[in-house]
């Protein structure tokens, strides 16, 4: 019994490589948008810190505006 030069490969065996070469692929696309879902993640923390900052010192700002604005208001009566 000889066995012939070309081989055919097995259907299953192939499909199986090709779902290997698939679930490697997803795997990788996991890992990528995981990485990406935490440094989103960890940006969303900076900006949000970031503009509690900025809200306050406009808050501060407008409250000192309004104080000018009452002292001028005083200023104005009693003048």
């Amino acid at each position: 019994m000889s066995t012939p030069d070309h081989v055919q490969p097995d259907p299953v065996q192939q499909e199986l490589a090709a779902l290997g070469q698939r679930l490697d692929r997803l795997l990788d696309t996991v890992r990528r948008l995981t990485e990406e879902n935490r440094s989103l993640r960890q940006s969303q923390e900076q900006l949000s810190g970031e503009r509690a900052g900025l809200l306050a010192r406009n808050e501060q700002a407008r409250s000192r505006v309004e104080a000018m604005i009452q002292r001028l208001k005083s200023l104005e009566s009693n003048g």
